[in-house]
């Protein structure tokens, strides 16, 4: 069932963590975007970024759990006022319907990676099997030449079978973007029917001239 889209707007950002006004410190944060999904709006949210000099560290679009509705995944390392002057600029284009940000422990996180290795190695050393087990990896292509592995977890537990494979012949390597679910979140389609109480659409009004064009617009 394809649920309604809402184009609504609120006064203020959304964080499920409490403030605290002499923390200056940077942090790492994820912010989650509900956008419409139009031509152009990616490049519109880079922008506001570039502008203030804060680099993206991931960066992942989707779509969510509303048809017709989009969510950007974006991660960063900055303070938390700078981050809410950063969500209102976002929140400001017109096709955004909400921006939170978050903590990571208020967050459910993975990241996905792979990892291109000498499969003569590979076979001859029965130790790295028994690591790669250690961190839930599994091959997802075997050739005579290569083979990749496959693991999601942390950045910290993709990072040490970087190293544990480092040892033995490392061709590629290429980690996703973050995605991550709000712990506290209920839904953002409980947040759209919030939206729509709250701030009703103008109901529809007949035009009372529209079948008498000829007297009026008779010269």
């Amino acid at each position: 069932m394809t649920q309604p889209i809402i184009n609504s707007k609120t006064d203020s950002i959304t964080a499920t963590h409490s403030v605290n006004p002499l923390d200056t410190g940077k942090q790492e944060f994820t912010i989650t975007v509900y956008t419409e999904n139009q031509v152009g709006l990616l490049s519109r949210i880079a922008i506001i970024f570039s502008r203030r000099k804060i680099n993206i560290d991931s960066l992942n679009t989707s779509p969510s759990e509303i048809e017709g509705i989009h969510r950007f995944t974006i991660t960063i390392h900055e303070t938390e006022e700078i981050l809410q002057k950063l969500c209102r600029q976002i929140e400001k284009q017109i096709e955004v319907l909400k921006v939170y940000y978050n903590t990571e422990d208020e967050i459910v996180w993975q990241e996905l990676a792979l990892y291109k290795v000498s499969t003569e190695q590979i076979t001859e050393k029965a130790k790295v099997e028994r690591l790669l087990r250690e961190c839930g990896a599994r091959a997802i292509a075997i050739r005579k030449d290569f083979t990749v592995f496959e693991t999601t977890g942390h950045r910290e537990e993709t990072d040490r079978l970087i190293n544990v494979l480092g040892q033995y012949g490392l061709i590629e390597f290429v980690r996703s973007a973050r995605v991550a679910i709000i712990k506290a979140s209920t839904g953002f389609y409980e947040k759209l029917l919030e939206f729509e109480q709250k701030d009703p659409g103008d109901e529809l009004v007949e035009n009372e001239f529209l079948d008498k064009n000829e007297g009026i617009f008779s010269m």
